[in-house]
């Protein structure tokens, strides 16, 4: 499995002409129609200065806004130059062969097969002295320059529909109406508000088990009732708990508490000698309240958990029926609002005569390939308009009545992964619709429309990053490339997974990580805090690792949780392939924000309230090419040290370490 020779890259796409300044696409009345670019018209006044045989050859003018200066492009060769190309005109009498039959044509140059185009000869006006072409890098807190060394096996295509702005907006509002009655179901049947970000993580327990068509709705799942949210529940009837901050508030709570359960016991058929033994606890509880004086935090706290421990098994067992039932009709809502959804998609598919395939495929062959994007198994049906309004730092993008916010820096960046991944659109005719459906999808995901204004924090436990300089030390250290749990909007590289397919596999998106069959290469892992699904994670990572000689390295960060302690954890920890665990402790360390797309640069960066437990997992042949030695580990942590990242920044702007990284604008895509 070492040769070199088994690894048969994809089939390369050619590479279409550099654009100058920005590249971006606003919306037109006709999407798949390119408008005339914003500042100064190309082709206006210049198209007439070419000779005619030129232009028989293929080639046009354009006007560099950067460089002040007119340049020269071959539509087909892909040439670019800044001078005129010479004019080449057969030679032949006039009188003898007036039409010139006698005469062989010019050759015209034809773009040789799977090779790169030639797109190195017009360079920038100061680096005319070099040797080669001046590389333009998009500055962020990304590196989307570096190449994966991530083998796969060849996958079939995916049977989602092509994102398509009026489709998701309907599923985004089944799944809001889902999410709404979830917490009509918790309020009216057990009188408590539905937990926090349980429906979140429901979502991400039922697509570990989903064999469904939706993306995003789960439809096909056993067992039905899904326990995580069970627990979740459970936890919080007769009353949600908090820790207290002052003693006054640790003595209502356990009165609130004795209160609730013995409304619960009373309202429910609940059996005889489960009603007298919460009667009987309950009515000790509020006589030594009215007898005891003087009780300290402790105290109150400590008869709390003896009075749970007491009556919470009689509570269960009164209430299961009912808590089974809200997970159940919550589940038979979503598979009906999953097929209601791509009932909505046949029907724009057939008027473009396509329709989705009743089955996913299955590949017939196994070849080793370098790991590339998700591709489609139908083609794109013609999308709606998506205005596109920038607003200083920000652009809005508005389908109808439903406005979105990127920052520019951000819709920059997956202007660049469109370009790295995209290769059905490379007049980026259709980069705004599908930059709305993805911000859509990660909205409705999340429960919330991010806005500097309602950042909740809570998110980072879902959509949180690594700091910057942590990304650095591992691709130069451990040589990772490759991220198992990341976004368009949060990721590092160009390469990783994603929990939507459809919608992020135009930016960049491998799939969701449960489906990569991944031989060799060096990965980070920060899974969302989903005890499913990291636990899921590390099984497939273990199966991975085994089924592969090839130098194979997964580095996995995960909260440090105990008490109890999550079975992801427990697994990690006793892993046969654990080579390597450190902790790096609570408010020592530092993560990016979840909505660091909308946010500030001085509210990006969250202290961790938590531990985090990191885990080298490796094989043989991966160990002994990425070991984590002492040293290494070393500046890893030191790379994870609060204020690091700034620092790093402020050196970045005393010496650019990455030359030619300068940030760019969006404009709209000249042809």
């Amino acid at each position: 499995m070492n040769e070199e020779a088994d690894i048969k890259p994809i089939e390369e796409r050619p590479v279409w002409p550099p654009l100058e300044g920005n590249s971006l696409q606003v919306a037109s009345p006709h999407p798949h129609i390119p408008l005339t670019p914003q500042g100064t018209p190309i082709n206006q006044g210049f198209e007439c200065e070419l000779p005619f045989e030129l232009v028989q050859q293929g080639w046009k003018k354009f006007w560099s806004k950067r460089e002040s200066r007119p340049y020269f492009w071959n539509k087909v060769t892909g040439e670019s130059l800044w001078e005129m190309p010479p004019v080449v005109k057969p030679q032949f009498d006039s009188l003898s062969d007036p039409l010139g039959i006698a005469v062989t044509p010019p050759q015209t140059p034809q773009p040789a097969p799977q090779t790169p185009l030639p797109l190195g000869k017009r360079r920038a006006s100061e680096d005319l002295q070099g040797p080669q072409a001046k590389k333009f890098i998009l500055a962020g807190p990304w590196d989307l320059e570096i190449s994966t060394n991530v083998i796969i096996f060849e996958r079939p295509p995916c049977i989602y529909m092509h994102s398509h702005p009026e489709v998701e907006a309907y599923r985004c509002a089944m799944l809001a109406k889902l999410r709404q009655c979830y917490q009509e179901l918790c309020h009216s049947r057990e009188a408590i508000d539905a937990p926090k970000d349980s429906f979140n993580r429901w979502l991400m327990e039922r697509k570990v088990i989903d064999t469904g068509y939706d993306p995003l709705l789960s439809s096909s799942c056993y067992p039905e009732i899904s326990l995580s949210m069970y627990k979740e529940i459970m936890n919080d009837i007769p009353i949600k708990l908090v820790r207290p901050k002052f003693t006054g508030d640790a003595r209502k709570q356990l009165s609130r508490w004795a209160e609730a359960a013995k409304t619960i016991m009373e309202s429910r058929n609940a059996e005889a000698e489960s009603r007298k033994v919460v009667k009987w606890n309950v009515d000790e509880t509020f006589q030594w309240l009215r007898k005891t004086v003087g009780a300290t935090y402790d105290d109150f706290q400590d008869r709390l958990a003896h009075l749970k421990q007491q009556c919470q098994p009689h509570l269960t067992e009164t209430v299961r029926t009912s808590v089974e039932g809200i997970c159940l009709k919550l589940y038979n809502l979503s598979c009906d609002y999953a097929k209601k959804v791509r009932e909505k998609s046949n029907s724009i598919l057939k008027e473009h005569s396509m329709e989705l395939p009743s089955q996913p495929f299955t590949s017939q062959t196994l070849r080793k390939v370098w790991c590339y994007p998700v591709q489609f198994a139908i083609g794109c049906p013609r999308l709606p308009v998506v205005e596109y309004l920038p607003d200083r730092d920000q652009a809005m993008l508005r389908y109808q009545s439903d406005t979105l916010a990127i920052n520019s820096l951000y819709l920059q960046k997956l202007e660049h992964l469109y370009r790295h991944n995209c290769f059905d659109d490379r007049k980026f005719e259709l980069f705004i619709p599908r930059v709305w459906v993805m911000l859509k999808r990660y909205a409705t995901f999340l429960g919330v429309n991010p806005t500097p204004n309602n950042a909740n924090p809570d998110i980072r436990d879902t959509q949180q990053s690594l700091p910057v300089t942590a990304f650095e030390c591992l691709n130069k250290t451990f040589g990772v490339t490759f991220e198992c749990f990341a976004s368009p909007l949060n990721c590092y590289f160009r390469q990783y997974c994603s929990a939507f397919a459809d919608c992020d596999s135009y930016f960049g998106s491998r799939g969701p990580f449960l489906n990569l069959k991944a031989l060799s290469g060096s990965f980070q892992a920060n899974p969302p805090y989903c005890e499913e699904l990291m636990e899921a994670a590390v099984i497939h990572m273990e199966g991975l690792l085994d089924d592969t000689l090839e130098p194979l390295s997964f580095i996995v960060l995960v909260p440090d949780y105990r008490e109890p302690t999550p079975a992801a954890l427990v697994r990690l920890e006793s892993s046969q392939f654990k080579r390597k665990q450190v902790t790096i402790p609570a408010y020592e360390h530092e993560f990016r924000h979840g909505f660091q797309h909308v946010l500030n640069r001085t509210e990006l960066n969250v202290r961790s309230n938590h531990g985090t437990v990191i885990v080298w997992l490796q094989n043989g042949a991966g160990y002994h090419k990425w070991e984590p030695t002492e040293e290494r580990v070393q500046a890893l942590l030191e790379a994870f040290r609060p204020g690091r990242e700034r620092e790093r920044d402020r050196q970045e702007l005393l010496s650019p370490t990455r030359q030619g990284a300068v940030p760019e604008k969006p404009e709209v895509a000249a042809q």
